[in-house]
């Protein structure tokens, strides 16, 4: 592990491997170790970069709202600290939503587009009330409360009933996460932009994965954001819910590790 400072936050992330790099976002509440079996399969023909997004992990974090906009910036940043000019950039859920703000931004940074169990979409009214609730309640109460009633959303009941070291995984990294830097967050996303107008605009190769159990972002998001990326491949993961990168971390490496291959052809 090793930090960046951007400006009054310091950053922390992982750099493993060496060959075309590939920047990975992790989603809410987890932190970079969400990635730990992309990284152990992948860094051995790639360099596998993994951040904490701040106020997650072990990156600080400053104000109120962390939005997307200054996430992506953060991605940026961490970039020009080593040396990378462009990369393949890919994020699950919210690092979905920071990966659309940076290549808005950031176009020709971006080698490829890896986009998993996200969805382009801003929030509705209701979804922002509800963000805001969980805000609070986060504030009020610490992770316990909102890390049991997301759980069985994140996971298909097969893997709930019959791998509970996978449960502990992802319990023990969302009971980890700061109150802070998860309401931060949280306000983040319920004021990030609608990026549907930008799927025609993306130009880069572009992979879109989704288990077919995800109820937070559902197949059909996926199968919008197909129609819209010119040339994108869609991977419906099967016996999976909206971690699929750890429900079947075998198939989502393997489609990942294809992908990688022909984009740094």
């Amino acid at each position: 592990m090793a930090y960046v400072q951007i400006d009054d936050v310091r950053l922390a992330y992982d750099d493993v491997g060496s060959g075309p790099e590939l920047l990975l976002l992790h989603g809410y509440p987890f932190n970079r170790s969400l990635w730990a079996e992309q990284v152990k399969a992948l860094s051995g023909t790639f360099r596998v970069i993994t951040p904490d997004l701040r106020g997650f992990g072990e990156s600080e974090f400053s104000e109120d709202v962390s939005t997307m906009n200054r996430m992506a910036q953060d991605i940026a940043r961490l970039m020009d600290a080593l040396e990378i000019s462009n990369a393949t950039v890919g994020g699950l859920s919210m690092g979905g939503y920071v990966v659309f703000t940076f290549y808005k931004q950031f176009a020709s940074r971006v080698r490829g587009l890896v986009l998993a169990d996200t969805r382009p979409q801003a929030d509705t009214e209701e979804a922002k009330q509800v963000r805001t609730q969980q805000s609070e309640q986060i504030l009020a109460s610490g992770m316990a409360g909102v890390t049991d009633a997301m759980l069985p959303k994140l996971l298909t009941p097969e893997t709930v009933t019959k791998r509970p070291e996978v449960v502990k995984q992802l319990r023990d990294m969302m009971l980890k996460t700061k109150p802070g830097g998860a309401s931060a967050a949280l306000r983040g996303m319920a004021a990030r932009e609608d990026h549907t107008a930008l799927l025609p605009q993306i130009s880069v190769p572009t992979l879109i994965l989704v288990g077919r159990e995800d109820p937070i972002t559902p197949l059909q998001d996926s199968e919008k954001m197909h129609d819209k990326i010119a040339g994108s491949r869609l991977v419906v993961i099967e016996n999976a819910s909206h971690v699929s990168n750890i429900e079947q971390s075998a198939i989502f490496n393997t489609e990942l590790s294809s992908f990688l291959d022909g984009v740094n052809d």
